[in-house]
C-alpha cells in the first residue's frame, strides 16, 4: 500500500472501469458514438480507458486542453466551444498543418466568429471544420433563431478556410432536475437542434456529418430526438458525456437515467478539531472539495488506526480554504479519518495535480496525475506561422452573408 498525506482525492479503480463499461454498453444499445468531455478529469490513464472501451475521440473546452490531449496521442478532438482569438486559431492551424490526419473541430455561432477564423485559415492550407452551435434562450453560447442558423451555415460555406461538418447543442444548461418543466425544456432544445440539423443538411461539406449533444444529465431525452440515416445519410450521432466516468454522490446520482453507474470518487481528510459539542472541523476545504453545485456529503469515518466507526453523522455547515465545519456531528473525534462523497466531478479533479487509485479493499495501489495547466505561449507555433496570422488579421477581410 502506498502511503499518502491527508487530505486525499481517491478514485476507486473497479468503480471507474465499471462506469466506463456501463456507458459504452449504453451507447452501443442506443446507436450513438461517444467522445467524452475530458475536462472532467484531464487525466491520461482515465482517457486511455475510455478510448479502449470504444470512445471515438475526445471533447475538450479550451485550446490548452487540445494541446494536452494531442500530447497524449489523441488526434480526434472536438472543442465544444468557439475559438475566436487569433493566437488560439493560429495554434489550431499549426497543429492541423503539422499532422494532416488530425481531426480538430470546433463550434461557431456568429458571423464575427466565422470571419475571425477565416482570417487565420484562409483559402490555402488546412481547413477548419466547424459545427453550428445551437443555444437556448437565456443560456450560454449558441444560435437562438433557426433562420439565423441557416444564414450562419451559408456563411460558413462562403468562407474558403472553413468547412461545415455538423450541428451541436447542449441540453445541460437546464436545471439538473427531472421535473416535468425541466424535461419539457430539454425536449424543446433537443427538438430545436434536430430541426436545424435537418434544415442545413444540404450545406454540409462532408459525407459523415456530426450531430452532437452533451448527454450527461439527460442522455435519455437526447436519444429520443436523434436524426436517423433516413433523415441525413451518414450521420454520426455523437454524445459528449464526461461526468459518467466517475459519477457522483449528488447531482448525477439523482438525475442520471443510465442504470448501473456508481460513485467512484471520494475525498478523505482528518478531523483536526472538535472544540464544541455537535461540531467537528475537518482538515479539507474549498481548495480540496468541489462545492459549485452542492456541498460534500459525509459518507463514513474510521479511527486513525483504520477501524470503521458506526453511528457517525454530520453535515457541512461551512467551507473555508482548508477547513470544513460539520454541524450536527456525532461520534467524530480528533484524528478520525472521514470520507466525503462529492457532487459534480468536473470541479473536483482540477484541485488535485495527483490523486490516489484504490482497490476493492480501499488500499492505495497507484498514483495518477491530472494536467490542467494553462499556457500563454506555444513553442510549436513557429515565428513564420505567427507572422502569417498577424499579416492576415491586419488585412481585416470581412465576409458578407450570402443573399
Amino acid at each position: 500500500m502506498i502511503p499518502a498525506a491527508y487530505p486525499q482525492l481517491r478514485l476507486d479503480a473497479a468503480a471507474l472501469d465499471h462506469n466506463i463499461r456501463v456507458m459504452a454498453d449504453w451507447c452501443k444499445t442506443h446507436d450513438v458514438a461517444l467522445a467524452p468531455h475530458v475536462k472532467t478529469t484531464m487525466s491520461a490513464p482515465v482517457i486511455e480507458r475510455q478510448i479502449a472501451a470504444g470512445a471515438v475521440g475526445v471533447t475538450v473546452a479550451t485550446i490548452d486542453q487540445v494541446a494536452t490531449v494531442l500530447g497524449w496521442g489523441h488526434n480526434t478532438v472536438l472543442i465544444a466551444n468557439q475559438v475566436v482569438d487569433p493566437f488560439g486559431l493560429a495554434r489550431l492551424r499549426a497543429w492541423l498543418a503539422a499532422e494532416p490526419e488530425r481531426k480538430i473541430r470546433c463550434f461557431v455561432d456568429s458571423a464575427a466568429g466565422i470571419a475571425a477564423a477565416n482570417r487565420v485559415f484562409g483559402a490555402h492550407g488546412p481547413a477548419l471544420e466547424v459545427l453550428l452551435d445551437i443555444g437556448t434562450p437565456g443560456g450560454r453560447t449558441g444560435i437562438r433563431d433557426p433562420e439565423q442558423a441557416r444564414r450562419t451555415a451559408e456563411l460558413v460555406r462562403a468562407a474558403p478556410g472553413l468547412r461545415l461538418v455538423g450541428v451541436a447543442g447542449y441540453e445541460g444548461v437546464a436545471p439538473n432536475t427531472r421535473t416535468d418543466e425541466t424535461i419539457a425544456a430539454v425536449d424543446e432544445h433537443c427538438r430545436r437542434v434536430r430541426d436545424v440539423y435537418l434544415d442545413v443538411a444540404g450545406l454540409f461539406e462532408t459525407d459523415r456529418p456530426v450531430y452532437s449533444m452533451g448527454g450527461s444529465a439527460f442522455p435519455d431525452r437526447v436519444v429520443d430526438f436523434l436524426p436517423t440515416d433516413d433523415d441525413v445519410p451518414g450521420t454520426i450521432r455523437l454524445l459528449r458525456s464526461g461526468c459518467y466516468v466517475t459519477h457522483d454522490h449528488g447531482v448525477y446520482a439523482r438525475v442520471s437515467p443510465i442504470p448501473g453507474l456508481v460513485p467512484a470518487l471520494a475525498v478523505r481528510a482528518v478531523v483536526v478539531s472538535a472544540a464544541e459539542d455537535g461540531t467537528a472541523v475537518v482538515g479539507a476545504g474549498k481548495r480540496d472539495l468541489p462545492y459549485d453545485t452542492e456541498t460534500p456529503i459525509l459518507l463514513s469515518a474510521s479511527t486513525a488506526a483504520g477501524q470503521d466507526k458506526s453511528g457517525v453523522r454530520g453535515r457541512v455547515r461551512s467551507l473555508y480554504d482548508h477547513h470544513t465545519v460539520l454541524s450536527d456531528a456525532w461520534n467524530l473525534e480528533v484524528t478520525d479519518v472521514v470520507e466525503f462523497g462529492i457532487s459534480h466531478p468536473c470541479s473536483a479533479f482540477d484541485r488535485w495535480p495527483e490523486y490516489l487509485i484504490t482497490n476493492d479493499h480501499g488500499d492505495v495501489i497507484d498514483v495518477w496525475h491530472t494536467d490542467f495547466r494553462r499556457s500563454s505561449i506555444d513553442t510549436a507555433l513557429s515565428e513564420s506561422a505567427s507572422q502569417r496570422v498577424s499579416e492576415s488579421a491586419s488585412q481585416r477581410e470581412e465576409l458578407t452573408l450570402p443573399s
